[in-house]
């Protein structure tokens, strides 16, 4: 098991060795791999961990001098989960998150991280908050988390998405007001071309992978309607051309087919939810080979401090769920990946991973361990490089990051030993250094 750090002995260690890179070899033996592609399971083979890096697979390995051998007994060993659709800084009611100041909603956040990578999440792709101190602290030693492929805030246009001003707010056209998630950049507005690129400048700035606007109404902002179109062709344009001359992309939230339309047809690469979409909109998908992220748990709970309005956009988002992916199974589309989107409620949090045992209805466990781990390594490449980890994520393979669970359980078999983390997830693994270990 990972032993407790000080702040100061972190500081110290950071002096002393490369962040975040394991020190020691591991190998384990007597596993039974998913390597995070195929179904049929790799036995009798060791898995050789050094320096961050799976160094070798094969049978009967030696270990190197001083390594840690680890007997997995048959337990089933798979590459770490990706969460592509979190929100690191909002696992906080809305009431307490907009009376709060910034160093309670990093406290919180810190929190957070950890409870996700307990959850076997050895990589989030966080898509809306200004999550990039809480990344370097983690890659630094200083925090425990998982990998974060940070966008910064979500960018929208005034009315949009990531406006959480209420009537209480002045008009933008007579002062700049802005909600708390504004003011700690959590959210931006952006209107007009040279607003959009100026923003996502500014996010590149800070070192983001990839960039997050919103072209379509949600269900927990205060003023978008889930039908409305947001961001003109020439604003959404304005944020891809910004993105592509830094050699990464752009993710967009929409539920709507036009808002998906227009953003795809802009070069948008990534549509965050979807739920609405027609079968137009995701022909268009398949054609621009574009990427779903889609969600199901967060639509099972209203999230605290929702109005009656919020809450019927919510059920409307949940009841296309179904269609969705029903649609997509008869049309073969396969570029999805695995998310959860859950916010303001760590008791949600903490059953995050039910999110497994809910795609069941619709496919095949196959399908749903390729999408938490290889599919959405897939996607998370095309941050090219502003990929804040380079090499080979979401399979077991000689060379990739060495991001490893071992499960007490075949969630081949029976997905809901993914819900049971506490118990059956009895080593935790990320770039090599262990941060649970119940062998």
């Amino acid at each position: 098991m990972r032993a407790p750090r000080t702040f100061l002995a972190s500081i110290f260690c950071l002096a002393l060795a490369s962040p975040g890179v394991a020190q020691d070899a591991t190998l384990i033996t007597g596993a039974r791999i998913f390597d995070g592609v195929s179904e049929d399971l790799i036995e009798g083979q060791d898995v050789l961990v050094e320096d961050g890096l799976i160094s070798a697979i094969g049978a009967d390995l030696d270990a190197p001098e001083g390594a840690t051998v680890l007997d997995a007994g048959g337990r089933f060993l798979m590459p770490g989960f990706a969460d592509m659709h979190s929100h690191l800084m909002f696992q906080m009611p809305f009431g307490l998150a907009f009376s709060s100041d910034r160093e309670y909603w990093a406290y919180v956040a810190s929190v957070t991280a950890e409870q996700y990578l307990m959850q076997g999440f050895t990589t989030v792709r966080d898509v809306g908050g200004n999550s990039f101190s809480l990344k370097l602290a983690i890659d630094q030693g200083i925090l425990v988390g998982p990998r974060v492929y940070p966008s910064g805030p979500m960018i929208s246009q005034s009315s949009g998405h990531s406006d959480h001003r209420t009537d209480a707010n002045a008009p933008g056209s007579l002062e700049f007001d802005p909600s708390v998630p504004m003011k700690y950049f959590h959210a931006a507005i952006a209107d007009g071309r040279e607003e959009v690129l100026r923003t996502v400048r500014e996010v590149l700035r800070r070192r983001a992978s990839q960039i997050k606007i919103s072209v379509g109404g949600g269900t927990g902002s205060y003023a978008d309607p889930l039908d409305t179109m947001q961001y003109t062709d020439d604003e959404i344009r304005a944020a891809v051309e910004a993105a592509e001359d830094w050699n990464t992309y752009v993710t967009a939230h929409v539920y709507n087919s036009d808002g998906i339309i227009r953003a795809l047809e802009n070069g948008v690469k990534s549509i965050e939810h979807g739920n609405l979409m027609s079968e137009e909109a995701m022909r268009l998908m398949m054609e621009k080979d574009a990427w779903l992220s889609p969600q199901v748990i967060v639509y099972t709970f209203h999230p605290a401090g929702y109005n009656d309005e919020q809450k019927a956009r919510h059920d409307e988002a949940f009841d296309g769920i179904d269609q969705m992916f029903t649609m997509a199974k008869e049309l073969g589309f396969e570029n999805i990946v695995f998310g959860t989107d859950v916010i303001t409620s760590p008791a949600m949090l903490a059953r995050a991973n039910e999110e497994f045992v809910l795609r069941t209805e619709w496919f095949d466990n196959i399908e749903i361990l390729r999408q938490a781990t290889s599919k959405s390594a897939e996607l998370l490449a095309l941050s090219g490089p502003r990929n804040p980890y380079p090499g080979t994520l979401g399979v077991i393979a000689e060379g990739a990051h060495a991001d490893i669970l071992l499960i007490d359980g075949n969630p081949l078999e029976d997905m809901s030993v993914m819900t049971e983390y506490e118990e059956r997830f009895d080593l935790i693994m990320k770039g090599g250094e262990i941060f649970k270990n119940a062998l």
